[in-house]
This record gives C-alpha cells, sequence and structure tokens, in this order.
C-alpha cells in the first residue's frame, strides 16, 4: 500500500480537534487512509444502506452505539448526524473523538458551519501525487505516461488498465453521482457537456459559448460547474486581480482534478496520442496545476492558488500567495529551454507585483539563471508549493 503524504496531518490534527473531516473525490484513497491510520477506531460505512437507514431515522440511537473513537464514512449521505455529534463533543471535550469523510463538499460545509464550527479540522485527499507515486518507486519518462495512467491510486495498487478503469470511473462516480444532484434525465446532454468542458480545459471560462455548444442556459452551466467542482470532478483556478488598476480577466479556469479522466475524456486510448492531442499544452498544464494543488492540500494548506492575464494578453499560469509574497509560475510543455520562457514572470515582477519567487515548469532539466528565475522538471514542481 502506498504512503499517503497527508497522514501526519491528519494525526496531528486528531490531536488538535473533536472532529476531523477528510474530504476528496471518490475512490482517491480515503476510507484507505484513515482505517490505515487509524486501526483503533471503529468504522462505520453510511455507504451501507443499513447504516444509512438508522442514521437517517434515529441519529441519536444510532450514535449511542459508538461510545469509542469512530470513523463514519461518506457522512453526507447522512447529514442530519453532524448536529448530534455536536452534542457530544461539547460534552465529552476530547480531541481526536470523530473522523468523517465525504466526497461532495458542498453539502457537507453547509452542515459542518453550522453544526461543527471550530470543532473540526478539516482535510482534502486527492488521488496520489507524483511524489507519492516516487516513493514506492513508481516512475515514469514523461508527463504523457503519467496523465494516460492517472493517480487514482486502485490503478497502481491493482494494476488496472487506466482506460477501462477511467470509463467505469466516470460510469460509476462521476454520471451517477452527478446526474442524482442536477436530477438530469437526459445523460448524452451531460456526458457532451463533459466532454466540451475537457476540451476547454485550462481555457478562460465562458459560460455562455459553453452554454450554446451544450444547448442549455448559462445559469445551467454555472449550476453543473459547481456541482462538477464541489464533487472534486474539477477545480476551479481564480484569477488574481488584488489592487490592480489596469484591466484583467476575471473569470476563472477549470482544470480536472484527475488527468487521467480527462484523458479518457478526450478519447485518448495511448500514452503517445497525448503528445499529438492538439490540447497538448493545456493537458500538461493540467498535470502541473493540480499538482501544485496536491501539494498544498498535503500540507493541510488552503490552495492559495491564481492565475493572472490581463487585457493585453500578459498572464501568468499559476500564482501562489503566502502570507505578504507571492510566486510565479509559467508552464511550458516544451522539453528544451527556451529564454523567452522567462519574459512574462520578468514582466509581471517588474511591473505589476515583485515575485519572491519565479519558476518555469517544463519537461526538462533544472536551471538556475541569475535573475532569480529558475526551471523546474514538471514531476518536482510539487515541492515548490
Amino acid at each position: 500500500m502506498i504512503p499517503r503524504t497527508l497522514q501526519s496531518e491528519l494525526l496531528a490534527q486528531l490531536h488538535e480537534y473533536p472532529v476531523v473531516t477528510l474530504l476528496g473525490p471518490r475512490q482517491a484513497g480515503k476510507t484507505t487512509l484513515v482505517r490505515m491510520a487509524l486501526p483503533e477506531y471503529d468504522y462505520v460505512s453510511l455507504e451501507d444502506p443499513e447504516n444509512r437507514l438508522i442514521a437517517v431515522e434515529d441519529p441519536k440511537a444510532f450514535l449511542n452505539q459508538y461510545k469509542g473513537n469512530t470513523i463514519f464514512d461518506e457522512v453526507q449521505r447522512a447529514p442530519q448526524l453532524l448536529s448530534y455529534l455536536q452534542g457530544i463533543v461539547d460534552e465529552e471535550q476530547r480531541n481526536g473523538r470523530f473522523v468523517l469523510t465525504g466526497s461532495h463538499q458542498l453539502e457537507l460545509r453547509a452542515a459542518i458551519s453550522q453544526s461543527l464550527a471550530g470543532r473540526t479540522g478539516i482535510l482534502h485527499l486527492l488521488p496520489f501525487s507524483i511524489a507519492e507515486l516516487a516513493s514506492a518507486n513508481i516512475h515514469f519518462d514523461d508527463f504523457e505516461d503519467y496523465v494516460f495512467q492517472g493517480f487514482l491510486p486502485r490503478i497502481h495498487d491493482q494494476r488496472q488498465r487506466p482506460r477501462t478503469a477511467y470509463a467505469n470511473y466516470y460510469q460509476t462516480y462521476v454520471e451517477r453521482d452527478v446526474r442524482q444532484l442536477i436530477q438530469l434525465k437526459d445523460a448524452t446532454l451531460f456526458e457532451k457537456f463533459i466532454k466540451l468542458l475537457a476540451g476547454r480545459v485550462g481555457q478562460i471560462m465562458n459560460h455562455q459559448s459553453l452554454a450554446n455548444d451544450v444547448g442549455v442556459d448559462g445559469k445551467t452551466i454555472k449550476e453543473w460547474l459547481s456541482i462538477l467542482e464541489a464533487s472534486f470532478i474539477i477545480f476551479k483556478l481564480p484569477p488574481y486581480f488584488e489592487n490592480f488598476g489596469k484591466r484583467v480577466i476575471k473569470s476563472p479556469k477549470y482544470y480536472f482534478i484527475e488527468p487521467g479522466l480527462l484523458a479518457y475524456l478526450l478519447d485518448i486510448e495511448k500514452p503517445e496520442q497525448v503528445s499529438r492531442d492538439p490540447l497538448m499544452g493545456s493537458i500538461f498544464e493540467n498535470l502541473v496545476v493540480v499538482e501544485a494543488l496536491k501539494a498544498r492540500y498535503n500540507r493541510g494548506m488552503a490552495a492559495n492558488l491564481y492565475f493572472y492575464r490581463d487585457s493585453h494578453g500578459n498572464e501568468i499560469d499559476l500564482l501562489h500567495k503566502a502570507g505578504g509574497g507571492m510566486i510565479g509560475m509559467e508552464i511550458k510543455a516544451a522539453a528544451t529551454w527556451h529564454p523567452d520562457f522567462k519574459k512574462m514572470l520578468n514582466r509581471f515582477s517588474e511591473n505589476t507585483r515583485t515575485l519572491q519567487g519565479k519558476y518555469i515548469a517544463y519537461r526538462g532539466t533544472a536551471l538556475s539563471f541569475d535573475d532569480g528565475i529558475q526551471a523546474v522538471p514538471f514531476n518536482k514542481c510539487g515541492k515548490i508549493y
């Protein structure tokens, strides 16, 4: 079993809070992590219909069965438990009492803010990072293989065929869960939407353009995007425009949390097709952005990731705000260094805001320059965050 970086932060927060809530996409390894890290805890799955029925109909009697430390898995299935958990932790006043996991943050966050505010730490577990795979001696020669194989634990633990695994993942979790949430009867309409979204990965979102192509209104597109984001299928990268007088873009970009699912939705059937795809640059950018996100989440930190683009086309692919400082990263799918890669970072740092760190993520080797810019291989860029 491949160790998870987040385990140390999970254990630390159990000493600080009566409840720790672990959020993340389906099949990211949440259950495996909490059960391996906490073998002495009772474990209850609320995916089990019998458990869920009792929890929903008589939460108090249900919780009375669990006097010791307990894990409640997929707790969004019975959110009414949370107000009763509040009473227990307030009465007992001891840390590490409950661990909750969930794969839909909209439902859970609303319930947590109402019932468990100040009583729970919140962590996010995404599928494996490149660094986690490397710790298990799993390496690939280039980014095409990382994208095609993806990062779902089951693919690597059980050596599943990626194309088949992501087809099943899409049908079993993405389509089923999301269709239930939006109560959509026409599966083909949703499939058209998500495939068109994959084709726009890393682009400035134009809701009306996407709505026109799908055949629904802009409000529906915004609703579907929010549900995909809440279900950890996509990640919204917001634009950075703090205190800038010049006109800047204020629409977000979207990336897929799981690059393997993106490859599936783009009908990529072999690793070598990744580098021949017209969206190769965007696919590479998706990989790097999500690696940065995983690095932040695995340390128990908020994302604090942004991009920048102004009306003149000046752009920084990834900005990370930490305290009063900021680091910038340009993402280039090239394998060979070119001096032009520096241009936007230096222009932004000189004219807009001084950058404490300036990085280029690309497919080549590590390089350092006198102007402070560092070129970083894509498989090492998570260390920056």
